[in-house]
């Protein structure tokens, strides 16, 4: 059996632009999640290359992620599984909140894990094959990598729970109307319709996108005063940036803004 250092890496990174595109690259396993892919996605994040401004996730070989590798599971103590899943929480929270604008491109299996890490990103793509489901009761197991917060966010809590109950499974549309997606496209559509997005994003101030992805989810935690004193905070903070200066400009002069310098 190879040692770590002769495995193919878990991820592959793409940059073009100010873009990059991050490809899960185990399709052997229908990309299923394991240490290597958690750390990768970990470094990436963590210290994203200087210049990019939006992300792009997606799976090779026609999956986007199948959830935790059970084939490379080991026992571990009630101690050690705490410490395993609040890393993959910190690093779900690295993707939310890291401040880049993240958009998934979602194929075939988006099951356990692999639904967690795409309910951490920001713009989901659903294509005709995508298959959400929360397998875990079948397995004996419980949901590890923020599920109960992200997921449960997004459908409610008594969605989540009658989905890890059963096993069920969501299309590509049922998902959309769930919010699971937030766009249902064509077989092949995925990726170069999250490419669009991501371009288009990108094209935005960044500090407006910064608010956003860090502001509004917080708000959605906080008492209605909270939210709203928080909201009143980012605009002020928001308006005063070279970016609204711009934006303004471009608005009178009627043309696209350029917040490239921003």
């Amino acid at each position: 059996m190879p040692d770590d250092s002769q495995r193919a890496p878990a991820t592959r990174v793409e940059i073009a632009d100010d873009i990059a595109v991050i490809r899960f690259n185990r399709p052997e396993k229908r990309n299923a999640m394991n240490d290597a892919l958690v750390a990768e996605l970990d470094a990436f994040f963590t210290n994203p290359p200087q210049g990019v401004r939006a992300v792009v996730l997606t799976g090779e070989g026609g999956h986007f992620c199948s959830g935790l590798d059970l084939s490379e599971h080991r026992h571990r103590t009630p101690e050690e599984t705490v410490y395993h899943s609040r890393n993959w929480h910190r690093v779900a929270d690295n993707i939310e909140y890291g401040g880049l604008p993240v958009v998934s491109a979602l194929t075939g299996s988006v099951i356990g894990g692999g639904l967690e890490i795409a309910a951490a990103t920001h713009v989901r793509i659903a294509e005709p094959s995508v298959r959400f489901q929360l397998p875990e009761g079948r397995r004996g197991i419980f949901v590890g990598g923020g599920g109960t917060v992200r997921v449960g966010r997004i459908i409610g809590a008594d969605r989540m729970r009658e989905m890890m109950l059963t096993g069920r499974r969501y299309n590509a549309d049922e998902g959309l109307a769930l919010g699971l997606a937030h766009y249902s496209v064509e077989t092949d559509a995925a990726l170069p319709r999250a490419l669009k997005l991501a371009r288009k994003i990108a094209d935005n101030a960044p500090f407006s996108n910064y608010l956003m992805i860090h502001a509004i989810a917080r708000i959605g935690d906080m008492s209605r005063a909270d939210g709203l004193f928080t909201e009143s905070m980012a605009a002020a903070m928001s308006q005063t940036t070279k970016g609204a200066a711009e934006g303004l400009r471009a608005f009178l002069e009627k043309r696209e803004p350029d917040f490239r310098n921003d």
